[in-house]
């Protein structure tokens, strides 16, 4: 189709235009390079397919805003056609005579996809264009409130116009090439698209046809390769980057584990991220990756009551800091700006409730609670800068073995109970890991107890570690304190490998997650289950009788952050209530949706950061608005944090645990 000197116009252009991109690809892998690998060759394979499997389907894309979500598919799905359609077109047009797959069944249905996703593309991103624009959809906006960077307040505009118009005008002239070409011949059944459109066209001579083609073949084509240099530094690239951030994601034992710092790496200058390239590989392409859709500010608790933290910020701040020191950053040299003050503020930094909300519902597999967790560590461990009142609760850890600085034995709670430790039934089949709340705060007390009750009930051979057992450590590596954390990981497993201890049962999620995803890495290997999961067992084999005769009421369940969305624990509290005829009532963020109760990510430990509302206030009102009577809980935080929000409002419902509310219907 092309003339001979077009053929070498467009070869010119190519390699001129390919060599600048090549170039700036090339500085967006050296930086990703610089950053800490994470990438296990044995996990290779299950990471590709996971990475295929979530760019095909767009599945992640379809977790939440439906409707757009579908559009967006149409849109990745025709974009990705055309990889196949530019490269056709050029053989078409370097080719005399060549058709791509001919007047095959093969060739219509090709030319049937290229025609229809054309139509879809192009309808997709008129609406994307219309609803950042002209609708100004507030959920696309960043919130002053939060820090935003001022190249990045004024790029995410320039930069969304500058990708809906290249997109709007590749596929529009090629749509319309195809047209000019239909115009020539007769009407083309597989392109009914292109064969409308060429209905107005067919009075036109034939050789101002084949110049219309041309010059459509030119503008579909030549803007590809004038935008290719741009694409590295555009929101565009997430077309490319998403597949890959999944394929650098690590396989975790669940959503939140945290990677453990080696404290015997004499190399270290310093611990935890202070500047974007002490990040992983994977959390620096997260910033390449994001698609600044803000969905990840949308669940965030700490962002919907009105604090200034926003997942999303943080993100596209790391992008617009990227691409202002793209060409040092790719040469080597250390980011000019720290990551703390410049992609976050410090107020953001330490509202972080560390729910993994961010995480999850993340269409390209970004992470920001990572960063987040880990620019904490800088803080505690290098620059030792955090909230005041952490302090109490480290020191309380070091020193007394729990975050509540309390000296008293551990062993009150269940005196006169029955409840044997290690010592006195060496030959136990399950360790209850009580944790520090059961330990320590009496509301938390009364639920070790009922859980207790239901153990010898269904004649569970148990025991505890009494005095033996210490903090996990778990708050300390929330708030930044990997060492502490280490500390004691080390000596917790210990104790528990010195007792014989195989399978641990816990009351609190964050112990269960501590113990079964995080302890690992330290050499702790054991069989951690919930309690809810333990009593749905004990249920679901007979071992427990209740009498339904004495549950009343209607009940809901909060999913607590890190026995759902970080354990992906959801069906056994439900079932376990649901076996004893219970109504339960499903709140509308519920299960993977789950809104936290305020408490995670340290933040029980010190004050909540100024906002319009408190988050436990904010989840406690939905709670009231189902109607239930009672709000079932599966974690000693969620009790207290919803527990606080409840007696403020009046002690309008009843807040208790599983463990409680079964208990109640043991048969007498």
């Amino acid at each position: 189709m092309l003339t001979t000197t077009e053929k070498i116009l467009f070869v010119i252009l190519a390699l001129s235009t390919g060599a600048v991109a090549a170039r700036n690809f090339g500085m967006v892998f050296r930086i990703v390079r610089r950053g800490e690998p994470d990438l296990q060759w044995n996990q290779l394979p299950l990471r590709v397919w996971t990475a295929l499997v979530v760019f095909l389907s767009q599945r992640t894309v379809l977790k939440t805003r439906v409707g757009s979500s579908i559009v967006h598919a149409f849109v990745a799905w025709g974009f990705t056609f055309y990889f196949l359609v530019n490269a056709a077109d050029i053989l078409q047009g370097f080719l005399p005579g060549f058709h791509f797959l001919g007047d095959t069944l093969a060739g219509g249905i090709y030319r049937l996809l290229a025609d229809g996703l054309s139509v879809a593309v192009l309808g997709g991103v008129a609406y994307f264009l219309a609803r950042r624009f002209v609708l100004r959809d507030p959920a696309l906006v960043l919130s002053p409130r939060s820090l935003v960077r001022p190249d990045a307040a004024a790029g995410i505009r320039r930069d969304s116009l500058v990708v809906g118009v290249f997109i709007l005008f590749h596929v529009g002239f090629r749509l319309l090439g195809a047209s000019f070409e239909v115009a020539q011949h007769a009407a083309d059944a597989w392109q009914p698209f292109a064969s409308t459109l060429a209905a107005a066209f067919r009075g036109l001579d034939s050789g101002v046809l084949v110049t219309l083609q041309h010059v459509a073949w030119w503008l579909a084509l030549g803007l590809i390769l004038f935008f290719l240099p741009y694409f590295p530094y555009s929101k565009h690239l997430h077309l490319m980057a998403a597949p890959v951030n999944y394929l650098l994601r690590p396989q975790r034992a669940a959503l939140g584990a945290l990677p453990r710092l080696d404290f015997e790496d004499t190399t270290r200058e310093k611990f935890g991220v202070e500047r974007i390239e002490d990040l992983g590989q994977k959390h620096v392409l997260d910033a390449f990756a994001c698609v600044m859709c803000n969905r990840c500010q949308d669940v965030c608790p700490a962002f919907v009551t009105g604090k200034e933290l926003s997942p999303s910020a943080l993100e596209v701040n790391k992008r617009y800091l990227l691409r202002s020191e793209m060409a040092a950053l790719a040469g080597g040299a250390p980011s000019s700006t720290a990551l703390l003050g410049h992609a976050i503020s410090e107020t953001a930094l330490w509202a972080c409730t560390a729910c993994g909300a961010c995480v999850e519902v993340c269409p390209v597999g970004d992470e920001p609670m990572f960063d987040i967790l880990q620019m904490r560590r800088h803080e505690v461990l290098t620059a030792a800068r955090f909230p005041d009142k952490l302090l109490g609760a480290f020191n309380g850890i070091e020193r007394q073995g729990n975050p509540w600085q309390l000296g008293s034995p551990r062993g009150e709670w269940y005196a006169g109970l029955g409840v044997p430790t290690v010592e006195e039934n060496p030959g136990f089949e399950v360790l209850y890991w009580v944790g520090c709340a059961a330990s320590f705060d009496p509301r938390a007390r009364e639920v070790a107890r009922a859980f207790v009750k239901l153990l010898q009930s269904a004649k569970v051979n148990f025991a505890v570690l009494g005095n033996r057992e210490k903090c996990t450590g778990d708050m300390a590596r929330r708030a930044g304190n990997e060492y502490l954390f280490s500390e004691m990981a080390t000596a917790n497993i210990g104790t528990l490998q010195s007792a014989g201890v195989r399978k641990i049962v816990a009351t609190c999620p964050h112990c269960l997650h501590t113990l079964g995803a995080e302890y690992p890495d330290f050499g702790g290997r054991f069989e951690v289950v919930h309690h809810t999961t333990f009593l749905n067992e004990l249920l679901q084999a007979g071992r427990l009788k209740l009498d339904p005769a004495l549950s009343n009421g209607t009940v809901t369940f909060h999913d607590p952050c890190y026995l759902g969305r970080h354990n992906g624990i959801y069906a056994d509290p439900r079932e376990a209530l649901r076996s004893n005829q219970i109504e339960l009532i499903e709140l509308p963020r519920s299960g993977r949706n789950s809104f936290c109760c305020g408490a995670g990510g340290a933040q029980m430990w010190k004050e909540e950061e100024p906002g319009t509302e408190a988050i436990n206030n904010n989840r406690f009102a939905e709670v009231q608005a189902s109607g239930a009577t009672t709000l079932a809980v599966g974690c000693p935080f969620c009790m207290q944090m919803l527990g606080d929000a409840n007696r403020a409002a009046g002690n309008t419902v009843q807040v208790r645990d599983v463990a409680e509310i079964l208990a109640d219907g043991l048969r007498p």
